[in-house]
């Protein structure tokens, strides 16, 4: 581990040198993607250097145990070791978890699809409350996320609702949150006050770059119609909403969010480049049979991951058999311990992986 902290350490120093390099100041995609580098691993030479420092105190303070003879120096020394080793193993617990390989889509924004399933109305009015929860979420962190398309439910909600999300990490904190999310309660239609089931899907998908998936503009098809609102009246006369058909998938993605065609077909095609690339990955990691799949994301949309239970206040994420009783603050937007949980989860395995290997 240390030689692996070296390493990072010696990067780091490499790294702060080149961005201050006119030659890559004045390359914006160069600083940029350096820039990252220098803060992710900043993080790591940070704590490596507390660690360092609590290695030499500790070397110090066993020094002083062995050498001198002071009944009082030595009850500190003592006094010490007994403090910094905690520290010490506590450290190297959180430094281990530094250096798992970080998945290189983790940092990207993100294309967040919610459709509501079984249920009826109550599943889309169910759509419209994960809806806003991720909404609430994202402004905890100080993402943005802006709607690209959505199809409302005829009692509320949504039948599904597309949009996209915007910021630091937004990838890497919510790509667990892929499956299906199943809700029980009693719905406001129900006059005998039974509890239903029903159920919503949630994909995430990272935003990809043109780089990532090539996408071959003779096999889309581009189609374009008005705007339409609330009931599906046309909310302007100019045909600025877009629709593209991917004709060797069949994949469709519409969006009518911009008052402007091109920003429209813009923001649509980035949707069908992350669907595209979400498939190729799925097909790339199907080849890998070495590769355990994780019990925290087994890529299968069609999994249950977690129930709302809104009779007993309680949330619970069946994958790590994770059980919370404060389901309104998570419907209003505090999932994040659930997200942590996850992510420790996951970080548990590839560790523990890593040790198997």
């Amino acid at each position: 581990m240390i030689e692996k902290l070296e390493e990072i350490k010696h990067r780091f120093e490499e790294v702060g040198q080149l961005i201050v390099q006119p030659d890559i100041v004045s390359d914006m995609s160069r600083y940029s993607k350096l820039s990252k580098e220098y803060k992710d691993l900043e993080k790591i030479v940070k704590k490596y250097d507390d660690y360092r420092l609590v290695m030499d105190n500790l070397k110090n303070a066993r020094n002083i145990l062995k050498n001198e003879k002071d009944p009082e120096f030595r009850e500190m020394a003592k006094g010490e070791i007994e403090t910094l080793e905690p520290e010490k193993e506590q450290m190297e617990e959180e430094l281990k978890y530094m250096l798992i390989p970080k998945d290189p889509n983790d940092s990207k924004n993100a294309i967040l699809e919610i459709r509501a399933g079984t249920g009826g109305d109550e599943a889309a009015l169910f759509a419209g409350d994960l809806h806003r929860m991720y909404q609430r979420f994202a402004e905890k962190q100080g993402w943005s996320m802006n709607v690209l398309d959505l199809t409302e439910g005829t009692a509320g909600g949504y039948k599904e609702i597309i949009s996209t999300l915007s910021g630091e990490d937004v990838f890497g904190m919510l790509k667990f949150e892929s499956g299906v999310h199943r809700v029980q309660r009693v719905p406001a239609t129900e006059t005998q006050g039974r509890v239903h089931t029903s159920a919503a899907s949630v994909a995430v998908l990272p935003e990809v770059e043109e780089v990532d998936v090539q996408i071959d503009m003779n096999e889309v098809r581009k189609d374009t119609f008005c705007s339409s609102g609330p009931g599906g009246q046309s909310v302007n006369t100019t045909y600025s909403a877009v629709r593209l058909t991917h004709l060797p998938t069949g994949m469709v993605v519409s969006c009518q969010d911009e008052k402007s065609q091109i920003k429209n077909f813009e923001k649509a095609l980035k949707v069908l480049r992350s669907r595209l690339y979400d498939i190729e990955k799925a097909k790339q990691d199907e080849a890998i049979g070495a590769q355990r799949r994780s019990m925290v994301k087994s890529g299968d949309r069609s999994e249950k991951i977690r129930t709302y239970n809104f009779p007993q206040s309680r949330v619970t994420d069946h994958r790590i058999g994770y059980t919370v009783h404060n389901l309104g603050a998570i419907m209003d937007g505090e999932v994040g311990d659930i997200i942590e949980q996850l992510r420790l989860a996951e970080n548990t395995e590839k560790l523990k992986d890593g040790a198997e290997g």
